[in-house]
């Protein structure tokens, strides 16, 4: 299952959005922070690595899910993959699929980022249903 939109009003950042554009070729490291923004309520952190050398095109991302497991991302104009099972590692062996969004990549390797997803849409839904929406 693939979800593609976010479930908090607060959450205003989506991929294409806060993008700066250099030419034609996005600021992956802007664009990473907007992903970590996006969906750091559902996991158990994430944050852009500092130690792997981020270029124009491409940013890596580091995410431990509620399941207590780790990775390392690849944020490139193709999408985001696994790159490695631990922070800030890379395994060039390592041939993994691309996802759209950051929200199809967690939804595929996080129960708990798919629970804590739709745990958020239906407070959001209920907020809107005391509201009288």
């Amino acid at each position: 299952m693939e979800i593609d939109c976010q479930p908090e009003e607060s959450i205003v950042s989506s991929f294409d959005e806060d993008c700066v554009v250099l030419g034609d070729v996005k600021d992956m490291m802007l664009e990473a922070e907007a992903v970590v923004n996006d969906v750091l309520f559902a996991v158990a952190e994430m944050h852009v690595s500092q130690s792997l050398n981020s270029v124009s095109d491409v940013a890596y991302i580091n995410v431990e899910t509620r399941e207590g497991n780790r990775y390392c991302l690849e944020l490139t104009e193709a999408g985001l993959r696994v790159v490695g099972y631990a922070f800030d590692q890379v395994d060039e062996d390592l041939n993994t699929q691309y996802h759209e969004t950051v929200y199809s990549l967690l939804d595929k390797l996080s129960p708990g980022y798919r629970e804590a997803f739709g745990n958020a849409l239906l407070q959001r839904l209920e907020r809107l249903k005391q509201n009288g929406q």
